[in-house]
C-alpha cells in the first residue's frame, strides 16, 4: 500500500448491492461517471441507508483491493431486475478480493457531507476518520458547485479522475491529483468546469474553477452562475439523471 495509491469510494444504498460485493465481490457505477476508466486500485464501501444498514449507517466500514473492471449493460448485471429503466445503459462492474473491515469505520455524521461516489489516496483514507477528510479542498469545492447546479434545476455529471502520470523528467513515478469535474449536456453542446485548465478540450464550454479560497459561499455562487450563462447560451440543459439509488 503506497500513500499516492487511488481509493474508490462508492456509495451501497441496498442490501442487494451489499450482498453482491460481500459474496460476488463486485461493485457497479455509471461508466458516464469514470470516462477515462478506473484508476483505483482500492474500492471502499460507504453504506447511506439508515433503514437497510442501522448502526453502520453513513459509515465506509469495508474496502477492499480491486482486482479488475469490465463494461456491461445493467441488464446482464441485473438479468432479475429487468425491465429497468437503465437496462441499456453501460456500467463498470468493479471486481475486487475479499473484503476487509475499516476499524474504526470512517462516519458521514453529524455534518452530513453529500456525495455520489469519490476518489481519493491511500492515505488520505488511512488517516480519515470523517468524509470530509477524504477530499482536497478543490474537489470539495467542485463538489459544492455540483450541488448548487442541481439545486438549480441543472442535473450535472461528475466524473474523476485520481491521477495522471507526472511530467517531471527527474521523477517519472510521482504522480499527481486531477480529481472533480463537472459536465453539463445542453442542446447544442455541453460545458466542463474543473479547476485543472489541462481539462480544457477543444469544441467545448469551458469554465475553469479558479483556485482561490474554495471555501467562500461567494465563490460557488460565482462558478455556478458562470456555468449557467454558458449552459443558457448552448440552448439549456438536457434533462438527464443519474441516481444514486436506482443504479
Amino acid at each position: 500500500m503506497n500513500p499516492e495509491d487511488a481509493v474508490l469510494v462508492g456509495v451501497i444504498s441496498r442490501k442487494r448491492d451489499y450482498e453482491i460485493a460481500r459474496d460476488q465481490h463486485w461493485y457497479r457505477i455509471p461508466s458516464k461517471q469514470a470516462p477515462n476508466g478506473i484508476t483505483a486500485r482500492y474500492i471502499a464501501l460507504f453504506f447511506s441507508s439508515a433503514k437497510t444498514f442501522g448502526e453502520q449507517a453513513s459509515t465506509i466500514s469495508y474496502y477492499a483491493e480491486i482486482a479488475g473492471y469490465e463494461l456491461a449493460r445493467r441488464r446482464d448485471l441485473l438479468p432479475d431486475e429487468s425491465p429497468h429503466e437503465r437496462d441499456d445503459e453501460e456500467y463498470y462492474k468493479i471486481q475486487f478480493r475479499e473484503l476487509i473491515e475499516r476499524t474504526p469505520p470512517i462516519v458521514n455524521k453529524p455534518k452530513p457531507h453529500r456525495f455520489a461516489f469519490i476518489y481519493t489516496t491511500w492515505d488520505r483514507f488511512e488517516q480519515a476518520q470523517h468524509i470530509r477528510d477524504l477530499y482536497s479542498t478543490s474537489d470539495y469545492f467542485v463538489d459544492r458547485v455540483f450541488h448548487a447546479l442541481k439545486q438549480g434545476g441543472i442535473n450535472p455529471l461528475r466524473s474523476w479522475e485520481a491521477a495522471r502520470p507526472s511530467k517531471k523528467s527527474d521523477k517519472p513515478e510521482l504522480e499527481y491529483p486531477i480529481g472533480a469535474r463537472i459536465r453539463v449536456l445542453c442542446e447544442n453542446g455541453s460545458v466542463t468546469a474543473s479547476t485543472n485548465p489541462a481539462d480544457k478540450r477543444e469544441g467545448e464550454d469551458f469554465v475553469y474553477l479558479q483556485p482561490h479560497d474554495y471555501l467562500s459561499e461567494d465563490d460557488v455562487k460565482g462558478s455556478t452562475h458562470q456555468i449557467m450563462e454558458h449552459v443558457q447560451r448552448l440552448g439549456g440543459a438536457k434533462m438527464i439523471d443519474i441516481p444514486v439509488e436506482l443504479y
